[in-house]
């Protein structure tokens, strides 16, 4: 099974494409927003879906680290990396601007639900530092829901969990 994206609503497309040969034309309408769109077989045009793709957790270790989006009944397994400064975590929708989008339906989600503010200590080493973002369901740090003026140190394998999906923080080596 593929999966193509609707470029109107970025509403996901399952269809079977051993039904289909290379550079046929295929033409889809948009179950969400009705919109209508065309494709052509190919193998550059198309990717696995997320459940084939091999996600490696650590191929973000030589930057500032990663976060990792667990799979459940809303989205795919994602590994998203994290960049010095603030790093906005939220739902991923049109026209609204954050660094680290998680592509999932959770609707207990906000589309800037938290930030983790990644800096250097006077070692080189990374320090993470967690806090929400005045988001409706709330931030919890291991199962402990943050207040709304904390801001906590947070570790490599801490869990996160933002309305309904929760995500891993992998630490980065630090040193440049």
């Amino acid at each position: 099974m593929k999966r193509v994206r609707c470029p109107k609503c970025e509403n996901f497309i399952t269809f079977d494409e051993t039904q289909y040969s290379e550079g046929q034309s295929l033409v889809f309408v948009c179950p969400d927003c009705k919109k209508q769109f065309g494709i052509r077989i190919g193998k550059s045009k198309l990717r696995d879906t997320r459940k084939e793709e091999k996600i490696d957790e650590q191929a973000n270790k030589q930057a500032c680290g990663s976060i990792v989006v667990i799979e459940n009944v809303f989205g795919y397994k994602q590994v998203l990396p994290l960049y010095e400064g603030e790093n906005t975590i939220g739902r991923r929708n049109i026209g609204t601007e954050i660094t680290t989008p998680i592509e999932t339906s959770d609707p207990s989600m906000d589309r800037n639900h938290c930030i983790i503010h990644v800096k250097r200590n006077k070692q080189g080493g990374l320090v993470y530092t967690l806090r929400d973002n005045e988001s409706n369901t709330g931030t919890f740090l291991m199962n402990e829901i943050l207040g709304p003026k904390d801001r906590i140190r947070i570790n490599d394998g801490d869990i996160i969990t933002l309305g309904a999906t929760t995500l891993i923080l992998r630490e980065g080596e630090g040193l440049t």
